[in-house]
């Protein structure tokens, strides 16, 4: 009989909207079927999503009854590995941009349970790039190599989709609507720029209300499935990912590998994940936001230079070359 393949249990979060915030889901569930030779796998989503603090207790709990030969935890939860055979257990950390919005009590708090104790209570750290690792050991006391990074793989469904550049009038894809994605300064960024905005995520009315300010011609959608989301960037021109902090910026590698030039941002992880296949900004400087559009929108040598360099850039993050990432963490887990 053939030795029995051992099993990875992914641990993930319950989203609480079942269209939107499908990414993580989505990269997990290919990461399942790449293991599959070596691995046997299964989900394990607790009954409730991560909300108060009775809701949080019972997943942390319930978690320790869903253990396998190798426990992931996949991010968004990190609190679920504190009941878990910590030599069995691996942590995938998304970022910390939950600190940055917390002062006092509250931030102390926040840090020990989604941070300290669950990276003391694995074996292994993953985060999705250096920025989330340098970050990372800044707030948790920890031996450094047991934080290892691997980042995000591009699903294969974004790919090349040509289109001639709209140089009178381009469609410019914003994607996100959230206090880091700086939307405010891109607006402002555009006023006077012919262009149509399509923006991706909900707006509220003041943000509306800025973007009527601005004379910015826009149209808006959320809740959309990935297919829509690629039907957007084969749709548009260029994208815009002018953030003032991200984990990572899947939109960047969205960008390259539908053959979209994008501008980003020059802080965190976004130069990390960019590398020389975007326009780097100052996402607090609205003239420097401004100079990268009209630089893509006006330069087309630049504009194919971005677009040929964005797919090198893609290469990086095959889903194969991430799972092979992964494995190699198994196998060192279980000693293989």
């Amino acid at each position: 009989m053939a030795d029995r393949k051992p099993e990875v249990v992914f641990i993930q979060r319950k989203r609480r909207d079942a269209v939107t915030n499908f990414s993580l889901e989505q990269i997990f569930d290919d990461l399942r079927e790449r293991i599959a030779e070596k691995y046997n796998s299964r989900r394990w989503i607790p009954r409730y999503s991560s909300n108060g603090t009775f809701r949080r207790a019972w997943i942390a709990v319930s978690a320790s009854f869903a253990q396998s030969d190798i426990n992931h935890v996949t991010g968004d939860i990190n609190f679920a590995t504190i009941f878990l055979r910590r030599k069995n257990t691996i942590l995938t950390i998304l970022d910390c941009g939950i600190l940055e919005r917390r002062r006092g009590l509250k931030r102390w708090a926040i840090r020990l349970i989604w941070f300290q104790l669950p990276v003391w209570r694995c074996r292994c750290v993953t985060v999705i790039s250096e920025a989330t690792r340098q970050k990372l050991l800044e707030e948790v006391a920890c031996p450094v190599d047991r934080i290892r990074v691997v980042p995000v793989a591009i699903s294969e469904n974004f790919a090349l989709s040509e289109k001639e550049f709209d140089s009178q009038c381009p469609v410019i894809l914003q994607v996100g609507t959230a206090a880091n994605k700086n939307l405010p300064r891109l607006a402002e960024a555009l006023r006077g720029v012919r262009c149509r905005l399509r923006i991706v995520g909900p707006l509220s009315e003041s943000q509306k209300e800025l973007l009527k300010v601005n004379g910015i011609e826009f149209e808006q959608m959320a809740g959309i499935s990935q297919r829509e989301l690629i039907s957007c960037y084969c749709k548009s021109d260029l994208v815009t990912f002018a953030s003032t902090s991200e984990g990572f910026g899947m939109p960047i590698l969205e960008a390259n590998a539908t053959g979209r030039p994008v501008v980003t941002s020059n802080v965190t992880s976004m130069p990390e994940v960019a590398g020389d296949a975007a326009c780097l900004v100052d996402p607090f400087d609205v003239d420097s936001i401004r100079d990268g559009i009209l630089r893509i929108m006006e330069n087309p040598d630049y504009r194919e230079m971005l677009i040929k360099n964005g797919f090198r850039n893609v290469k990086r993050y095959q889903p194969a070359t991430i799972a092979a990432q992964y494995i190699a963490i198994y196998d060192e887990i279980l000693g293989r």
